[in-house]
C-alpha cells in the first residue's frame, strides 16, 4: 500500500474500524488507526480482534484508554495533539461523537474523510446538507441536557470543520448507505466491501434462518416486551434457530430472549459482515431496521443468502419516541436495496 501524506484514523466501534479498512483498501492507503476504546467489554473484544486484522494489513494501531477515568480524556487529547496537528488526512467514523468533535478542533488536516458508522451516516449527510446541528437520530426532538449545552460550541465547530472549503479543506464520505442529498462540495464514494469479500468466504450455508439483534431497546426506542414478542413471532414464522446479538444488547435481555424464544443467542467476536462471510450462515437473514440491511446484501453478494427486514410496528415504540425517530426507522427499511420486507 502507498499513500501521499500521513493519515490518522479515529474509531470507537468495530464497524467503524471495518469501514476504515475498506476505505484504506479502496484508496490504497496505509494509516495509523487510533482506537478510542469504550468501556463495554463486548465492544472492546471486537475492537481488539479488528485491530489484529488492521495490523495484518500493514496499518499501525494505537490503543487509547480514552474513557478510563475522569482524567482520561485530557490525557488522550493531550497525547494526540502532536499527531493531530501533523496529519495531512483525518478519517473518522462517528461525526456525532463528542470525543471526535473535540479532536477535530485541534487538527489542521486539509483532507477529512468520514466512513460509515452504520445508518447514522445517512443522518449526518442530511444534517450537513441542510446546515443543521449534528444530533443523533434517536435524540432529535428531545430536550437538550446540560452536556448538550456545554458541548454545543464544540459540535458547532466540528460541523464547520466538516464543511468543505475550496482550496483549503476537502471533505469526503465513504459509505455503503443510500445517499439522497449530497452536501455542496462533499465527495461521496461507494463502499462495496471489496476487502471483506476478498478476505473472507464464501460461507457455507445452513438450511435455516438467522435473526440479527438490535439495540433499539437499549437506546430507548422500542419497548422490551414488544421486542421480545416480535422476535418470538419472527423466529416461529421463519424457522430461525440463532439470534446474533448486537454488541450493546444487555445480558439480562438476552437471557430472557433465549428463555422465551428458544433461540440460540450468539455473541459475535467480529462485525456481522465478517461473521456472515466466514459462515456458516443461514440462507435467510432476518433483521429489524439497522445497518446490516444495507451492508449484508453487499458483503454477501453472489453467495445465495437472502436478507429480509422486519419493519418496526409503531405499537412497539417506547412512550415519548419522536416522530423523527419513527420516520428514520421507516426510511432505513424502505431504502435498503436487495432486501425483502417481512
Amino acid at each position: 500500500m502507498s499513500g501521499n501524506g500521513s493519515t490518522l484514523c479515529f474509531v470507537e466501534s468495530p464497524v467503524q474500524l471495518l469501514n476504515v479498512l475498506e476505505w484504506a483498501h479502496h484508496d490504497q492507503v496505509t494509516a495509523t488507526v487510533v482506537v478510542l476504546s469504550p468501556t463495554d467489554p463486548m465492544t472492546r473484544g471486537q475492537l481488539r480482534r479488528m485491530a489484529e486484522l488492521a495490523r495484518g494489513e500493514g496499518h499501525s494501531v494505537r490503543w487509547e484508554e480514552a474513557r478510563g477515568g475522569a482524567g482520561a480524556p485530557f490525557r488522550t487529547v493531550g497525547g494526540l495533539a502532536g499527531a493531530l496537528r501533523g496529519a495531512d488526512r483525518i478519517v473518522i467514523g462517528d461525526p456525532f461523537s463528542r470525543y471526535v468533535q473535540l479532536l477535530l478542533m485541534i487538527t489542521r488536516a486539509r483532507d477529512l474523510v468520514v466512513v460509515d458508522d452504520g445508518t447514522a451516516t445517512m443522518e449526518f449527510i442530511s444534517q450537513l446538507a441542510r446546515g443543521e446541528k449534528l444530533v443523533r437520530w434517536h435524540r432529535r426532538g428531545g430536550r437538550p441536557g446540560p452536556r448538550d449545552l456545554v458541548f454545543g460550541p464544540v459540535s458547532a465547530a466540528a460541523r464547520r470543520r466538516l464543511t468543505p472549503r475550496p482550496g483549503r479543506r476537502t471533505v469526503s464520505v465513504f459509505t455503503s448507505m443510500p445517499v439522497d442529498e449530497v452536501p455542496d462540495g462533499v465527495t461521496v464514494t461507494a463502499n462495496d466491501y471489496a476487502w471483506t469479500r476478498a478476505r473472507f468466504g464464501p460461507p457455507r450455508l445452513t438450511r435455516g434462518a438467522d435473526l440479527v439483534g438490535t439495540s433499539l431497546v437499549e437506546t430507548g426506542v422500542v419497548d422490551l416486551d414488544r421486542y421480545l414478542e416480535a422476535v418470538r413471532e419472527l423466529a416461529a414464522a421463519h424457522g430461525a434457530t440463532r439470534y446474533f446479538a448486537h454488541r450493546r444488547e444487555a445480558a439480562d435481555k438476552l437471557h430472557r430472549l433465549a428463555t422465551e424464544t428458544g433461540l440460540e443467542v450468539v455473541r459475535p467476536d467480529l462485525p456481522l459482515e465478517l461473521i456472515a462471510r466466514r459462515g456458516p450462515i443461514g440462507r435467510t437473514i432476518l433483521s429489524f431496521p439497522s445497518t446490516v440491511v444495507h451492508t449484508l446484501p453487499i458483503a454477501l453478494e453472489g453467495t445465495g443468502v437472502k436478507v429480509a427486514v422486519c419493519e418496526i410496528d409503531p405499537a412497539w415504540l417506547s412512550q415519548g419516541v419522536s416522530d423523527h425517530a419513527q420516520g428514520f426507522l421507516a426510511g432505513i427499511a424502505g431504502s435498503a436495496r436487495g432486501v425483502r420486507t417481512v
